[in-house]
């Protein structure tokens, strides 16, 4: 049961998102994972460290399972997702912080190719496009 003000926001708001309002969600949670997992390696702190990027992994693993596979770029995308996912393990069990700043870059590239896509996908359908 939702009681916080805050968790009955939060409902709200993954309720009432457009899709791909919901994917921006889902990069920015995996952004947040990652980057507390590196602070839990740069602080020797493993059990943050494993907590959280096991996290990220599993928002990569919903982000692979919601992807159309009919399309080249989807494709393409999976073996992206399959390449972070990889990185995450080999961050996580060599505690290097570098393959898990390859992650985070590739996230927030592609949270920004999302954020522009929805705001022209808005003004398109504003426009009767």
């Amino acid at each position: 049961m939702i009681t916080s003000p805050y968790e009955k926001y939060k409902n709200s708001s993954v309720q009432t998102s457009t899709p791909g309002q919901l994917v921006i969600m889902l990069y920015d949670g995996a952004i947040r994972f990652v980057k507390a997992g590196l602070d839990g390696i740069s602080s020797n702190d493993y059990a943050k460290a494993n907590m959280n990027l096991g996290k990220a992994q599993t928002i990569i693993s919903e982000l692979m399972s919601t992807l159309n596979r009919s399309y080249d770029i989807s494709k393409n995308l999976y073996s992206l997702y399959e390449y972070m996912n990889y990185l995450l393990i080999q961050t996580n069990i060599k505690k290097k912080v570098e393959s898990g700043e390859e992650v985070l870059g590739y996230l927030q590239e592609l949270r920004e190719t999302w954020i522009t896509v929805t705001k022209q996908t808005a003004g398109m359908q504003l426009h009767g496009e």
